[in-house]
């Protein structure tokens, strides 16, 4: 991955779940930023394009599917690769997330390794 951090947008509603993906993210030597919802989460892609974004499904004011669809269909943003993660966790809304365009859905519980280590081979892979 070379000297430089390489940055991860972390986009949920709960708090919990962000401090625990931050903490996971930090100590695996990459720089966070974090946001509450679809509407800043886009915002701050726009700004300052992240390597990664690890996406909630159920968010309030503008959901993960929303904003996924804004982002892969904006050139300036459709390169990143998403991780979609949500407590849904039917086959039929994965299908929906990959089809959308997310590079990979993981379900509520999940393992923080399991994340980080999707991030970094999807990261790997461009």
């Amino acid at each position: 991955m070379g000297d430089e951090k390489k940055s991860v947008l972390l986009v949920d509603d709960e708090e919990d779940v962000v401090v625990l993906l931050q903490l996971v993210f930090e100590t695996n030597n990459f720089r966070t930023r974090t946001a509450g919802n679809g509407k800043v989460a886009v915002a701050m892609a726009y700004e300052d394009p992240p390597d990664a974004i690890i996406l909630d499904v159920m968010m309030p004011e503008m959901d993960g599917w929303q904003v996924l669809k804004i982002l892969k269909g904006d050139e300036r943003t459709r390169h990143i690769p998403v991780v979609m993660l949500s407590a849904r966790a039917e086959r039929r809304d994965k299908m929906i997330g990959l089809q959308e365009g997310a590079e990979a859905y993981i379900a509520k519980p999940f393992s923080p390794a399991e994340v980080v280590r999707e991030v970094q081979n999807l990261l790997s892979r461009s």
